[in-house]
């Protein structure tokens, strides 16, 4: 029987980078990702209009 896993995670490495390319310490990871993922979606929403992926 196989086993299931992440398509990402298997190809990373290979053929594809991390999403995401930063570091943090402790104290400010929790802030840092959040930030991220703000920017990330509001990026996503003004771009896709522009068709641009």
């Amino acid at each position: 029987m196989g086993q299931k896993i992440n398509p990402i995670g298997f190809r990373l490495g290979v053929n594809r980078t991390w999403d995401s390319r930063w570091f943090a310490d402790g104290a400010n990871y929790a802030r840092l990702l959040h930030q991220d993922i703000k920017l990330r979606t509001w990026l996503k929403e003004r771009l896709n209009a522009a068709g641009v992926s």
